[in-house]
């Protein structure tokens, strides 16, 4: 069965974007795998589930509804304070008009933010009200 080996990200600022994801999930960066590779791969530290991802510099925008994204869950943290810390990172909240308006059974309240190159990515948990 074929399986996602990683995930490569499109972006300006390879570095700025590496730092981010770095601090958003964890992850530490990979080696590089010989002189002059100059890629940035993060991956989840050893024994944590996870996908890698690769910083592939791009000059292509980044777009309003990108055909793929990036969804993350907050785990134990409330939905409100982990999308708090992911914009202290430098993370932008998302004028999104989308949300549904009255969430099916099971359906989890999630947020709408940009990475610091303007990736869209959405952020799930649970609210503390």
């Amino acid at each position: 069965m074929t399986t996602i080996r990683q995930v490569s990200l499109g972006v300006m600022d390879d570095v700025r974007a590496g730092e981010f994801w770095r601090q958003a999930l964890g992850y530490v960066r990979r080696p590089p795998r010989f002189e002059g590779d100059d890629w940035i791969v993060l991956e989840p530290p050893t024994g944590v589930p996870g996908i890698p991802i690769a910083m592939d510099v791009s000059e292509s925008p980044a777009v309003e509804f990108p055909r793929i994204h990036f969804d993350l869950d907050a785990g134990e943290r409330a939905l409100d304070e982990e999308v708090a810390r992911l914009v202290a990172l430098g993370a932008q909240r998302v004028d999104w008009r989308h949300y549904p308006e009255n969430p099916g059974p099971g359906e989890r309240p999630y947020v709408v933010l940009a990475d610091p190159e303007g990736n869209r990515f959405c952020v799930e948990g649970r609210r503390d009200d």
